[in-house]
């Protein structure tokens, strides 16, 4: 039994930033912002989350508040943490930064990327062959990691905070992970992906599947724009991912509205993007429960599920951990949020594994897939202050 207290809320989401500190779990999303500090009780699996919020009492109405990360492998374990205390704030879109700014993190930084680049370039070639073979996946999402390596302990929390003031529309997230060698491990960043939302009866899920590069030139940028939203290969990317979200929501919901894709814009890509709204047919469904017939979508997976699991554990060469998992709280009722956790880092002392990957389908072209990959790299890179090419050959 335990007992999670609610502490007074925050006026101003950056209050709560500047009061994050490692092994606390911060979830910034447009509808508000969470901050969970202390552990009362730990689960690794969503699907237990339920009976152990049951458990405990907390001093909000709704009962006690479950926050965390589960990972990419859905057999593999999560971490779900029920905070000692929760304190909450508006969104940070309704912040003033004040006199916070972004701040790079100390280097020099080394890098190594994982494949090299010119190995990711023949992974997207292998993936190809299995696709045009016909009896294998339709479409392969292929990931590649670069490891960073700093001169001392990496400031989580300005990183955080970099990332947050960034981009106050979207998610920014930090949740804490099991130790790695001693050291404290948190998962990092800012996704522009909600898996999916629930609110009493409704339920919201904004899958996102194609991409396109922004531009400093306007004239550019809305050239892409426009040349994504017409593009035929993305468009079919981004179908095959609506199709199984409202599958997967299908069995859950009285209604769904599923409108034509819209462009969605970040600070480095373009996006395109399908705001999936419905009715439950019973409101008491738990947010855990459609994010765990959710996870993981064709958008950081593949399709089918199993076809595109098998080609990414024999090309890829390294363990996605939490990248392309989910990260979300739930409360006693139910209602709860879970975004897909892209755009992020895992962070264990000096050292910062980042991840990028793009959907593979039979119209992809190799070099353009490692460029996409490069350009979501930036959004980490950025935040730390590293602005270097990151494909050149390492010495």
């Amino acid at each position: 039994m335990f007992h999670q207290r609610t502490e007074p809320a925050a006026k101003a989401a950056g209050d709560l930033l500047d009061a994050y500190r490692p092994e606390a779990a911060f979830l910034a999303t447009p509808s508000g912002v969470v901050l969970g500090e202390g552990a009362a009780a730990v689960t690794e699996r969503l699907e237990d989350v339920a009976d152990l919020l049951a458990r405990g009492t907390a001093d909000s109405p709704s009962g006690p508040i479950a926050i965390g990360a589960i990972p990419f492998d859905t057999g593999a374990p999560g971490r779900l943490v029920v905070p000692d205390s929760v304190r909450t704030s508006p969104p940070l879109a309704e912040s003033g930064q004040g006199d916070r700014r972004q701040r790079p993190l100390p280097g020099p930084w080394t890098m190594r990327p994982v494949p090299a680049p010119a190995e990711h370039a023949e992974g997207v070639e292998r993936v190809l062959k299995r696709l045009a073979a016909g009896d294998g996946p339709a479409k392969v999402v292929l990931a590649r990691s670069l490891r960073l390596s700093g001169p001392g302990t990496v400031d989580v929390g300005q990183l955080l905070s970099n990332l947050a003031w960034r981009d106050p529309a979207g998610h920014t997230f930090a949740a804490d992970l099991p130790a790695a060698a001693g050291s404290t491990r948190t998962l990092v960043g800012a996704s522009p992906e909600l898996l999916v939302a629930k609110r009493g009866g409704r339920v919201v899920s904004n899958p996102l599947a194609g991409s396109a590069p922004r531009s400093a030139d306007p004239s550019k940028d809305q050239r892409s724009a426009v040349d994504l939203l017409g593009s035929a290969k993305d468009r079919h990317e981004h179908a095959v991912v609506v199709e199984a979200v409202t599958e997967g929501l299908r069995p859950y919901c009285r209604t769904l509205d599923v409108p034509e894709p819209e462009l969605a814009g970040t600070a480095t890509l373009w996006h395109l993007s399908t705001r999936i709204t419905g009715e439950l047919r019973d409101p008491d469904t738990p947010s855990a429960l459609l994010a765990a017939a959710l996870h993981p979508t064709p958008a950081v997976c593949g399709s089918p599920t199993a076809a595109a699991r098998a080609a990414i554990g024999g090309i890829e060469p390294f363990d996605r951990g939490f990248y392309t998992g989910a990260v979300g709280y739930t409360d006693a009722r139910g209602d709860g949020e879970w975004i897909v956790s892209i755009r992020c880092a895992d962070v264990a002392g000096d050292t910062l594994d980042l991840f990028a990957g793009g959907g593979i389908v039979p119209d992809s072209d190799p070099d353009a897939e490692l460029a996409e990959t490069s350009v979501k790299l930036r959004t980490l890179l950025l935040a730390l202050g590293v602005n270097q090419p990151i494909d050149a050959p390492q010495g």
